[in-house]
């Protein structure tokens, strides 16, 4: 993949099914975030506020999401049914996107954010 500058040409790299879901999933994100900015941070579009919030990437055959181990943690049953690791959690291609899910988890990571900010 070549090192794109924002998330339209990120997005733009892939197959139009892929770009479908990426979009669905930045829209969600946007949402469920609106106070929060977007950039490109890892090779991944990343949003951010007073930190990073969350990021997303395509691959082959699913979406990968990362909204840090806490965002994991903190939605353990919800995400049961996906391929998940410490950090990520990868929704298949093939599948509609949770997106009832995706913004809890995005609220849920802003306001762990907000909160951590505040403290210093």
């Amino acid at each position: 993949m070549k090192a794109v500058n924002n998330i339209d040409e990120y997005i733009a790299d892939f197959p139009e099914e892929t770009q479908v879901l990426l979009r669905e999933i930045r829209q969600t994100i946007s949402m469920a975030a609106p106070e929060a900015t977007e950039k490109i941070s890892y090779a991944m579009p990343t949003f951010y506020l007073k930190g990073n919030v969350v990021h997303f990437a395509g691959y082959k055959n699913h979406i990968g999401f990362y909204p840090a181990s806490s965002g994991i943690r903190n939605f353990q049953e919800e995400i049961a049914g996906y391929k998940s690791s410490k950090g990520a959690v990868q929704f298949p291609l093939d599948q509609p996107l949770p997106n009832d899910l995706i913004t809890k988890i995005v609220q849920f990571r802003v306001q762990e954010n907000l909160e951590k900010a505040a403290k210093k």
